[in-house]
């Protein structure tokens, strides 16, 4: 089978500091062979590139996450301005909006959005999309700036929106909620998208599949996520391992 791509994996988290070499061991054993790991603040660009230097596999990606704005000041999207032409990593990202947190911030939130994507354009680089309750307004900032390619990673939207996207030229990141049962609208999407369309991913340390839950997720579980799409889909999971790796070598180099 194809060595696998998880598409998005925050493997610098403190929740690996103790055993990282083992989990990433785990995870050449599983097959999963490459890694994108992407930022949720500037203190982190360092450790990320720092990781992604030492491992072979590992791709970094620098950006400011939507809920963690009380660490994000303005002068940190000059920053990052400069060490996207200096570093040429393989995404813009982890960027995006979320009114699900408590005291959202909204146009703070838009702010760093539309800025960090404008980026990606004068760049030529890709965004690594976290999008909750806020599909719609994602969808319409992506038309408005233009000239984008990327992934909504962890997706939960509706079929529609999916629609929209794939029109956009973006991805979909699918990762361990659609190994539950009773999420039905992501199962259906899944088994029904283009699959030049679909990336594999696990979120680790977060949200790990049904047969993991409540435990530290980490890359190795990327191949339960497989068995279940390929499941979803009637398809060989080699077949969706080849092509979802595929995917993720097209869109990060």
């Amino acid at each position: 089978m194809s060595p696998l791509y998880d598409s998005h994996c925050h493997l610098d988290a403190a929740e690996f500091d103790a055993d990282r070499p083992a989990v990433l061991a785990r995870a050449r054993q599983a097959g999963v062979a490459r890694q994108l790991v992407p930022a949720v603040d500037r203190a982190s660009w360092d450790a990320i590139r720092a990781l992604c230097a030492a491992e072979p596999g590992l791709r970094p990606a620098y950006g400011l996450h939507p809920m963690f704005l009380d660490r994000h000041q303005p002068g940190h999207l000059d920053e990052l301005r400069d060490w996207l032409e200096h570093e040429r990593p393989a995404a813009v990202g982890e960027c995006g909006l979320d009114f699900f947190v408590d005291e959202p911030d909204p146009e703070s939130q838009r702010l760093y959005f539309r800025r960090q994507l404008e980026l990606a354009r004068e760049f030529d680089l890709p965004v690594i999309l976290h999008a909750r309750r806020a599909v719609e307004e994602v969808i319409g900032t992506l038309r408005q700036v233009g000239g984008l390619r990327g992934v909504v990673h962890s997706w939960s939207g509706s079929e529609e929106q999916a629609r929209q996207l794939f029109d956009l030229g973006f991805c979909l990141g699918i990762g361990g909620p659609v190994t539950y049962e009773r999420a039905r609208r992501l199962r259906r999407t899944v088994a029904s998208m283009p699959l030049d369309c679909l990336l594999l991913e696990t979120d680790a340390p977060d949200q790990p599949d049904a047969q993991w839950r409540g435990q530290r997720n980490e890359p190795a579980r990327l191949c339960q996520v497989l068995d279940v799409v390929a499941q979803l889909r009637g398809q060989a999971a080699a077949s969706i391992a080849e092509a979802t790796s595929a995917n993720a070598l097209r869109l990060f180099g």
